[in-house]
């Protein structure tokens, strides 16, 4: 695990590269903080920079950047290759090598000389982000793995072709002058994140997931192609559907699991794993036990806060386990004291707010291990998610009423304002228990009428899916770009609605969310993050499977449930699906009010100019008022303003 910086082109004055991006390497040092490496080329303009978390061969001869044997690449690599000592073995059957080392990085720099940069991604199984120079035909190449598990942005800084692993990075080249993409913010208000191929940045991207970029000295545009495709691998596995019974899908999965996971097991460090007591996160330790001679170190943080806590399940899987488990019960003080840190931990705005506890059980894991599993992933490839039905049974009764109808329907309950469907209601909640009542009965009446508007599955899906559904009305000058839910790519040929959100999820949700959420907070504490269900065997398989086979006997993950039973007594998981947040709505409300307010104050946002004060204004004040629950929508306007002035080098304090 390491971080990645460097450039194409001229960055200053004569003589200056190597200085320039060994700072701009320093200012993600937590990402590396055990060495540092710089290589550069001043006839070429190139200039190649790392920080290095030691994971695998701890000597120098790990050292980056690092040059082949035939001393025509250059290669600085952030991450893991699992199956490099079989590529290794397959190395050294062609020819005798002389290896200076046994790093992953320097097989797989010497498996891309021997067989070409394409053919030695397609085979290696792991998690990385490259930059690779080729010295002979001068040209530059940057790749990410299948799923997305670590970063790469890249753009033009002046007269730069500029790559890192953070965008905090490029604040170290003296000509970063950046200018916030007010489309890039639209997305943030729709999704809590920005998602790729876009940056919050005009002019800089995201690489996507299982692709790889060549750029040469004097090329305006980079050459883009994949070089896997989940489009491909999805079809395959409709075409060549799983055919065994349910059980050997089982015993098919724990198979592969555990090849995944002894390979990412693999670590010259201590290493342990992240423990909710929930399905997947156990899944993946009772298979870690099962093949480790001594007990597994898991980690888990608690709240006092029943509705967010669990700690206590976590604890009974442990100890059915036996694993060497760490809980810490953490104050809500201690969760408000990462907010402060979040625009700097976070290179662009990012508003899941289970970002504060996935900080905070990194924090607690990096004190004991410098590796930690986890077990994201399981709910995208076995449809976990209870959105995903929600969304299909709506769809499928919705398709039954003609387009015309459903049409005029939604503009005849539109009609009236939402404000008298309110006064027509208050008369009748009068009547009716507490309990029962419904305040903002006409903002209820509207978003109804705004799905029944809708015209395919994904629309609905994305609705579901949607924090403000109408983003460009509250981002000044922005407009939504095309995502994956959009038309940005030709979604698969699937069977059925489940499949296509499980994909683009798959494929968005997952790699813009999730895994920006734990690889941003475990680096934040130099802790490399590993996710063994993120195999691309795994995926594939999970892709081949039947949505009768993934959702058998009416459960959700049935077949990783079905594995779990095997090592875990079915009552110690079997609990309603938690997830892994904060209270931040009552936060809001109590010892975040004031910083929120600042944030939120109509001067300021007038004086910004980023977003239309008004919707903005009138959800905080249904959120203090407490009719409303408004925490997504605000927590998304609060990353965005907080990352803001941060960037001005000013953070408000938070209450006391």
């Amino acid at each position: 695990m390491c971080g990645i910086v460097g450039f194409l082109g001229s960055a200053g004055s004569a003589g200056q590269d190597g200085l320039v991006v060994r700072r701009m390497a320093d200012l993600i040092r937590h990402r590396g903080p055990d060495d540092d490496g710089v290589w550069g080329d001043a006839e070429a303009g190139i200039a190649l920079a790392q920080r290095r978390l030691a994971i695998v061969d701890l000597s120098p001869a790990g050292h980056q950047p690092m040059l082949s044997s035939c001393n025509r690449y250059v290669l600085v690599f952030n991450g893991e290759i699992y199956n490099y000592d079989h590529i290794r073995r397959k190395l050294d059957a062609e020819a005798l090598h002389p290896w200076r080392g046994h790093s992953d990085t320097e097989v797989l720099l010497e498996a891309i000389a021997r067989w070409g940069l394409k053919h030695a991604l397609k085979i290696c199984v792991g998690m990385f982000a490259l930059a690779l120079w080729d010295r002979r035909e001068r040209t530059l190449v940057l790749a990410r793995d299948r799923l997305g598990e670590k970063p790469l942005y890249y753009g033009r800084i002046g007269r730069s072709f500029a790559f890192a692993s953070e965008l905090k990075a490029f604040r170290g080249h003296p000509a970063w002058n950046p200018e916030v993409d007010r489309n890039a913010a639209a997305l943030l208000m729709r999704h809590n994140y920005v998602p790729a191929p876009y940056s919050i940045y005009k002019g800089f991207h995201k690489l996507r997931p299982g692709h790889f970029l060549v750029i040469a000295d004097g090329d305006r545009e980079p050459r883009i192609e994949a070089y896997w495709s989940p489009r491909d691998a999805a079809e395959r596995g409709r075409a060549h559907s799983f055919e065994g019974s349910r059980d050997e899908a089982v015993n098919t999965l724990e198979s592969l699991l555990k090849q995944s996971i002894r390979g990412q097991m693999m670590a010259d460090v201590p290493l342990g794993a992240f423990l909710s007591g929930g399905i997947d996160s156990s899944a993946v330790v009772a298979i870690m036990q099962s093949i480790s001679t001594q007990p597994i170190r898991t980690f888990t943080i608690g709240f006092q806060q029943a509705d967010y806590n669990e700690a206590k399940q976590a604890k009974e899987v442990a100890r059915h386990l036996n694993t060497d488990h760490t809980e810490l019960y953490v104050s809500e003080r201690d969760a408000m004291d990462v907010i402060p840190n979040l625009p700097e931990i976070y290179c662009e705005p990012f508003s899941d707010s289970s970002q504060i506890p996935t900080y905070l059980v990194s924090k607690l894991a990096r004190g004991s291990v410098t590796v930690s599993l986890s077990g994201d992933g399981g709910d995208e490839l076995f449809s976990g998610y209870t959105r995903y039905g929600l969304a299909d049974d709506f769809w499928k009764k919705l398709a039954r009423v003609p387009r015309s109808l459903r049409r005029a329907t939604a503009g005849l309950a539109t009609f009236p304002s939402p404000a008298f469907y309110d006064r027509l209601a208050s008369p009748l909640m009068a009547l009716m228990p507490e309990h029962r009542r419904h305040a903002r009965v006409g903002d209820k009446v509207h978003k109804a009428a705004a799905l029944l508007s809708m015209q395919t599955a994904e629309d609905v899906y994305r609705h579901l899916c949607s924090h403000w559904t109408n983003p460009a009305d509250i981002v000044v000058g922005g407009r939504e770009l095309p995502t994956m839910l959009t038309g940005l790519d030709a979604l698969p040929s699937l069977s059925g609605n489940v499949e296509r959100m499980m994909y683009v999820d798959l494929m968005s949700y997952l790699p813009d969310d999730i895994l920006v959420k734990v690889d941003r907070a475990a680096m934040a504490v130099s802790l490399e993050t590993r996710v063994p269900m993120l195999d691309h065997r795994i995926v594939e398989f999970a892709m081949s499977l039947p949505l009768a086979m993934l959702r058998a006997e009416n459960k959700t993950k049935w077949p990783l449930r079905q594995l779990l039973y095997k090592h875990v007594p079915k009552e110690l998981v079997e609990r309603p699906k938690m997830g892994f947040g904060v209270p931040i709505d009552s936060w809001l409300r109590g010892a975040l009010r004031d910083w929120a307010e600042d944030l939120l104050s109509e001067t300021r946002l007038k004086a910004d100019d980023f977003f239309d004060p008004a919707p903005i204004r009138l959800a905080w004040q249904e959120h203090l008022s407490g009719r409303r629950n408004h925490q997504y929508l605000l927590w998304d306007v609060l990353m965005f303003q907080a990352w803001r002035v941060a960037q001005k080098g000013y953070q408000p304090a938070l209450a006391a």
